[in-house]
C-alpha cells in the first residue's frame, strides 16, 4: 500500500456510499448529501461511478460537460483535477459517470493496480492543501471492479438503508464485503454510519426495521431518518438536488440535518483519533 494513500487521519475524509441492493435511496443520498454539506460551507466532489450515471444527471449537469469522466480518470488515468466539473451548487463538484464504465472490467483485464485506479488519482490531489473537504463516491448496486476501487479509496462506507426487510439481508451481503476489502485491500476502512431511508412512520414495518438495525449497530446508526417524500422523488427529473427544487420539505430537511449530524460526528472522530499516539 503507498504511503500517501487517504486515511482516516487526512482533513478530506472519503466516503464510499454503497449498497449491494439497488433502490434504497443511494444516489438520492449521495446527491442530496452531497448538497447539504455544501450549503453548510464543506467543499465537496461526488464521484458518479455508476455507469448510469443517474447522479450527474439528476444534479443537472448537461452531457456536453460530461466529455471528460471517470472512465478516462479510471482507464487513462487522467487526473481528476482535469475532469471535475462544477455544478449549480456553489461548493459541490463532480466527476461525472459515462456508459463506459459498465466495460471497465473487461478493458482493465489483468492491468496493473485495476483494484486502486481511484484511489491512485485521488493520491494524485494536492495532499497538502486538498481542494475538497468531502469526496462522496455513488457506487453502483453490484459488486464489481468499480465497487472495488471505490473501497479501496475510501476512507469509510456510509449505508443508506431502505427501511424495509430485503434491505436487511442486502446489508449483511455489504459487511461481508466490507470485511474482505478491508482484509485484502484496503486495512483502514470502516463503516462510517448507517442512514435509514425512505422511512414511513405510517407503516409498522418501518419501525420494526429501524429498531432492529438499531439494536445491532448502535450508534453507527444516524438519528437523522430520511422519510418517504414526493418532493425528493421527483426533483431528479428536473436535474435538481431536492434542496433546490423545494428546500422546505421534509426530505430536503432531513437531509441538511443529516450533513450536519455528519459533520459532528466527523469533528468528534477527528478529536478521538488526535489523542491516540501514533
Amino acid at each position: 500500500m503507498p504511503d500517501n494513500a487517504f486515511s482516516p487521519d487526512k482533513k478530506v475524509r472519503v466516503l464510499a456510499i454503497a449498497n449491494q441492493k439497488g433502490g434504497v435511496g443511494k444516489t438520492t443520498t449521495a446527491i442530496n448529501l452531497g448538497t447539504a454539506l455544501a450549503a453548510i460551507g464543506e467543499r465537496v466532489l461526488l464521484i458518479d461511478l455508476d455507469p448510469q450515471g443517474n447522479a450527474s444527471t439528476g444534479l443537472g449537469v448537461p452531457k456536453k460537460q460530461r466529455e471528460n469522466s471517470l472512465y478516462d480518470v479510471i482507464v487513462d488515468r487522467r487526473p481528476i483535477g482535469d475532469t471535475a466539473v462544477s455544478t449549480a451548487v456553489p461548493g459541490l463538484w463532480l466527476l461525472p459517470s459515462d456508459p463506459d464504465l459498465s466495460g471497465v472490467e473487461i478493458e482493465l483485464g489483468q492491468a496493473e493496480r485495476r483494484s486502486y485506479r481511484l484511489r491512485d488519482a485521488l493520491d494524485g490531489l494536492d495532499q497538502n492543501k486538498p481542494p475538497y473537504d468531502y469526496i462522496l463516491i455513488d457506487c453502483p448496486p453490484s459488486l464489481n471492479l468499480l465497487t472495488v476501487n471505490s473501497m479501496s479509496a475510501a476512507d469509510a462506507v456510509l449505508v443508506p438503508l431502505q427501511c424495509e426487510f430485503f434491505a436487511l439481508e442486502g446489508l449483511s451481503q455489504l459487511m461481508r464485503t466490507i470485511d474482505l476489502v478491508r482484509g485484502s485491500l484496503n486495512p483502514k476502512l470502516s463503516l462510517q454510519g448507517i442512514v435509514l431511508t425512505m422511512f414511513d412512520k405510517r407503516n409498522a414495518l418501518s419501525g420494526h426495521v429501524e429498531r432492529d438495525v438499531r439494536s445491532h449497530f448502535g450508534q453507527l446508526v444516524y438519528d437523522t431518518v430520511i422519510p418517504r417524500n414526493v418532493r425528493v422523488s421527483e426533483a431528479p427529473s428536473f436535474g435538481k438536488p431536492a434542496l433546490i427544487y423545494d428546500m422546505k420539505c421534509s426530505g430536503s430537511q432531513a437531509y441538511i440535518k443529516l450533513a450536519k449530524e455528519l459533520v459532528t460526528r466527523e469533528r468528534t472522530r477527528r478529536k478521538q483519533a488526535a489523542k491516540i499516539p501514533a
